[in-house]
């Protein structure tokens, strides 16, 4: 059989800073993987905004290989449930050779391992101060489910209760979440539970400016190196699915 072949797909965004550390991180990842002599031919493609998209990286693979697809998204919602499945049902319809071996993995979150690195990417914590998760949201239950786990997390690693805000989606809004804190003494401390900067991170910078509130920056940004701890976490989503 042939040696299976690793497509990591990323949401996607229009911010360059963005873009250069997902690419950081999908680079790290290849390295990790052949140097285990686990895997290849890595592709990096993206659910929405940029290209290429899932169906043109799925393409570029041999179909008569086994593809593992590893979504670098850190909740299950509506991109793995609809975008990513409709993109794999018809990748597996047009295999020259019948249906084509397309291994979808969980999403990097919920995993604990992501609570440690948010709780390295915090200050030192005051007594009086209310520390919230700030997640991206959506309009699946799934995702905002799968965040509240890695909140109850990142509490377990700081000995402190941690509440959640979302800044789309039906769960609480992360501006109310913040004011209600706010109202109640003590400094707002975001914990920025985004992938990469882009939009979101821009709107959560906005919340705390000219505050005495404080936001940590994305689980990837410039200036630092790609979290040893986060490629783990897709090497293991590779493993799975050997």
């Amino acid at each position: 059989m042939p040696a299976p072949s690793l497509a990591l797909i990323s949401h996607g965004t229009s911010s360059p800073e963005g873009q250069s550390v997902i690419e950081a991180l999908a680079a790290a990842v290849a390295a990790d993987v052949r140097a285990r002599g686990l895997i290849d031919e890595v592709r990096l493609g993206h659910v929405d905004v940029q290209s290429p998209d899932v169906a043109e990286v799925l393409a570029g693979f041999s179909p008569d290989a086994p593809t593992i697809l590893v979504p670098l998204l850190l909740s299950p919602g509506y991109h793995v449930h609809v975008d990513l499945a409709e993109a794999l049902a018809t990748a597996g319809a047009t295999g020259e050779s019948g249906a084509r071996d397309i291994r979808l993995t969980p999403t990097l979150g919920p995993d604990p391992r992501l609570a440690r690195i948010l709780a390295d990417r915090l200050p030192p914590l005051h007594e009086d101060d209310h520390v919230v998760l700030a997640a991206a949201g959506s309009s699946d239950a799934r995702a905002d489910a799968a965040c509240l786990e890695v909140s109850r997390s990142l509490a377990t690693e700081l000995g402190r209760p941690v509440a959640v805000g979302f800044h789309a989606g039906a769960g609480p809004a992360l501006s109310e979440i913040v004011e209600q804190k706010r109202a109640l003494g003590g400094r707002v401390v975001l914990s920025s539970y985004l992938l990469a900067p882009g939009f979101f991170q821009d709107l959560a910078q906005r919340i705390v400016t000219d505050t005495g509130d404080v936001l940590t920056q994305p689980l990837l940004h410039s200036g630092a190196e790609t979290p040893p701890m986060l490629v783990d976490i897709v090497r293991d989503r590779v493993l799975t699915s050997l």
